[in-house]
């Protein structure tokens, strides 16, 4: 598996996971509905595969398009793994920064000083938008 997309799916519950890994791997076409998830999923209740893909939606994970003459939402993919990696790292980051302060920030920058120079040209790669 993919090293993104393994550490994406270590951020996600299982029935997220479950559901991302299918977008994720082109295997849902979109944009698709909570029927067409559920068809992927038949062991789930729909209702539990609709509330899980509203929840992936209101993370920013899914984007929602409301359909017109009252049909189903037809969601899309909003994140790929990588840009997911990007978000979560940098709200877990500034989490930590406004619970420890300076503390933190020290932490990290120690930690920087044990890069070995390949973590370092990997860490300069990652950082680029």
């Amino acid at each position: 598996m993919d090293p993104e997309l393994s550490s994406a799916m270590r951020l996600l519950g299982p029935l997220e996971g479950r559901i991302m890994r299918l977008v994720w791997a082109g295997r849902l076409a979109e944009p698709f509905t909570v029927r067409d998830v559920h068809l992927r999923l038949r062991d789930l209740a729909y209702t539990t595969v609709m509330t899980t893909v509203a929840r992936l939606a209101d993370k920013g994970l899914l984007s929602a398009d409301e359909a017109s003459h009252g049909r189903a939402y037809r969601y899309r993919l909003a994140l790929p793994p990588a840009q997911f990696l990007r978000r979560s790292s940098e709200e877990q980051v500034d989490d930590l920064v406004a619970r420890f302060g300076d503390v933190a920030l020290a932490a990290f920058a120690g930690r920087l000083n044990t890069l070995t120079p390949a973590q370092r040209r990997r860490l300069g790669r990652v950082g680029k938008p």
